[in-house]
């Protein structure tokens, strides 16, 4: 096992995810971890993860320095780097030429950490500080033009650092980087997301008991893969569709007939269109959209659960399909992350509930949950439905929520979606989406003058929703989907298309 600490760095799950994929499991803590926790933990191998701060800063985060003497093989990354040498009485300057983005790394001598790369390597940089100088005993192993000290080893205190960010796909061979250190720590590839089923399903049956489940569900796959999750560790099961006014074109259909599909009994569509409406009127500011629909939504369930502790008797958990981007972005894996943004299933949770929460894939990632899906037994076909968020199409229209505004953006998404599916690129693209913009503008149509509102619409290819580029969608299909729209949607006039990477976007508008 490897254990990684984060130092708040938005990268630092991606780390993980890498771990993962190389056989080795991984978790991650804060950068406040003691040395005697770490010594409970008894990983193979210590990540130390990047992060924003300047570790010549005062209060910049620091490390235990009795874990650097525990003989635990440590590699530092970025921010990580730098507090290695700093904490190894090197010397690390925030006034040196800065580097973000793609640049040349140089091997200069034969190494360990870096056995197998080329004498030049592609790597992406992002750091303002710049370690200077090192004790005697530290071999320098990699440089850029900007940076003499880019990758450093100590073999005799197990300490290796990089500075550049061997985890994102920027970098084409960091994984082998990765790969290294794992052999440096002798860590067993021991780990596969198909040998998770059994494990979840029996913590939750430990955590669950006797007691009575009951899961907000869509039609999406998070969660799907929960309540099936869920249904193999109790009978006492309840899935509940919330309609809360802002879901796509025939949800409720496509959701009534899948949990049908999978065989749960006690199935529930909750009708709250005017509440969630209601409370929506009038309110623009994203953050603030988030945290009402999080707050009505729990309301709406705890109502439910009373409804239904008259027939059933007491539910005591809810159940969530909250994954690792969900806490990620939301700030949740570290204290000095950065909020991105609010999403409901975690920032939108009240602080005294009546009910008890369990996440089962609060550790994983989509296509990790797809895989889980699949272990499960579920049809390809609903495991590889594009995302949808919690919060719906409220957080598609940009300004205030309107029933003007929900019917426009359901039938151009609806036209978007079946434009993609028939000219087989649905499948090719992580997630797809149409965003109605606060904007009007003037157009023409059967010579009359037309002041009518824009679509966006938004496609990307990801794999874990970390990182995404634009999809590169056919000019034809597009023409076709555009088309569509503007003559069928009443409202539209003008389309565009989203070619904005993440970061430095989000995939969603809000």
């Amino acid at each position: 096992m490897i254990t990684i600490i984060d130092f708040g760095g938005q990268y630092c799950h991606l780390i993980a995810r890498k771990t993962r994929d190389l056989g080795v499991y991984s978790e991650i803590v804060l950068n406040d971890v003691s040395v005697e926790d770490i010594q409970k933990i008894k990983p193979d191998g210590i990540i130390l993860s990047g992060g924003p701060a300047s570790v010549t800063k005062k209060d910049s985060p620091a490390l235990d320095g009795n874990i650097l003497c525990l003989g635990i093989p440590i590699l530092g990354i970025c921010y990580g780097h730098q507090l290695l040498a700093k904490m190894s009485n090197g010397n690390v300057s925030s006034k040196q030429v800065k580097e973000y983005g793609k640049n040349e790394l140089r091997i200069i001598k034969k190494s360990r950490l870096l056995n197998g790369l080329g004498k030049k390597e592609q790597v992406w940089m992002s750091h303002g500080d710049t370690i200077m100088k090192l004790p005697s005993c530290f071999d320098v192993i990699a440089s850029t033009k900007t940076c003499r000290i880019a990758a450093f080893e100590n073999n005799a205190l197990k300490l290796y650092g990089v500075q550049f960010h061997p985890e994102v796909v920027h970098t084409p061979h960091g994984e082998r980087v990765l790969a290294n250190f794992l052999k440096i720590c002798n860590a067993k590839k021991s780990w596969s997301i198909k040998d998770r089923k059994d494990v979840l399903i029996k913590e939750l049956k430990d955590t669950i008991k006797d007691d009575a489940v009951i899961v907000g569900v869509s039609g999406g796959v998070d969660s799907l893969v929960t309540a099936s999750l869920i249904r193999h560790a109790t009978d006492k099961l309840h899935c509940v569709f919330v309609d809360h006014g802002l879901c796509r074109k025939y949800e409720e259909e496509y959701a009534k007939k899948l949990f049908s599909d999978i065989k749960i009994k006690n199935f529930y569509v909750v009708d709250a269109k005017k509440l969630f409406l209601s409370r929506l009127n009038g309110v623009t500011d994203p953050e603030e959209k988030r945290r009402i629909i999080g707050r009505t939504f729990i309301e709406v369930f705890e109502k439910k659960v009373e409804d239904l502790k008259k027939k059933y008797g007491e539910i005591k958990y809810l159940g969530q399909g909250t994954i690792y981007p969900d806490r990620i972005e939301s700030a949740q894996a570290s204290k000095r992350a950065s909020v991105i943004k609010t999403h409901h299933n975690v920032g939108g949770l009240p602080e005294k509930m009546n009910l008890k929460l369990v996440e089962p894939l609060r550790d994983f990632y989509k296509d990790e949950v797809r895989v889980l899906g699949k272990e499960l037994g579920l049809n390809h076909e609903w495991l590889w439905r594009h995302p949808f968020p919690g919060p719906g199409l409220g957080v598609r229209i940009v300004g205030e929520i309107t029933d003007e505004k929900l019917r426009i953006l359901r039938d151009t998404d609806y036209i978007f979606i079946e434009e993609l599916k028939k000219s087989g690129h649905y499948s090719k693209i992580w997630q797809a989406f149409a965003v109605l913009l606060p904007v009007k503008t003037t157009g023409v149509m059967g010579d009359e003058r037309t002041y009518e509102y824009l679509i966006a619409l938004r496609a990307v290819t990801s794999r874990d929703a970390m990182t995404a580029d634009w999809a590169r969608i056919p000019e034809q299909v597009l023409d076709r989907i555009s088309t569509r729209i503007v003559n069928e949607v009443r409202g539209v006039n003008r389309v565009v298309y989203d070619i904005t990477q993440k970061p430095p976007a989000t995939i969603e508008y809000e």
